[in-house]
């Protein structure tokens, strides 16, 4: 990945990290966070990854930033100093759930083997 392209990317997530921290409200009891930004090589587009605790408040606050997303680009063309902000669009991030269930799978053969050696 191209250094830009990085700087772009860590870019957007803290600005719209501090945006929807100030401007939009989730539902009570719920933790949204933005895990990361993958902008296009061209800089035209931006897929930001959220994820949520409880996993069961995901669909409805991929529903909250949506319905917003036009006042979230709006806000974030104004702080970025950039000449075209990527357009961005929100995902649910999976590649935590597959990273956990990967630690749960070596945990499990951590203790087979610790099991083994005894």
């Amino acid at each position: 990945m191209k250094k830009r392209v990085q700087r772009v990317n860590e870019l957007i997530k803290r600005e719209l990290g501090k945006i929807l921290l100030t401007e939009i409200e989730f539902p009570k009891d719920t933790l949204a966070t933005l895990t990361r930004v993958e902008t296009s090589s061209d800089l035209n587009h931006a897929k930001v990854f959220i994820s949520c605790l409880p996993k069961s408040q995901t669909a409805t606050t991929l529903k909250i930033v949506n319905k917003q997303i036009y006042y979230l680009q709006q806000k974030l063309n104004k702080r970025l100093k950039m000449k075209f902000v990527p357009k961005i669009g929100f995902w649910e991030e999976k590649e935590t759930e597959r990273a956990g269930k990967i630690e749960e799978i070596l945990e499990i053969v951590k203790n087979e083997e610790n099991r083994r050696a005894r």
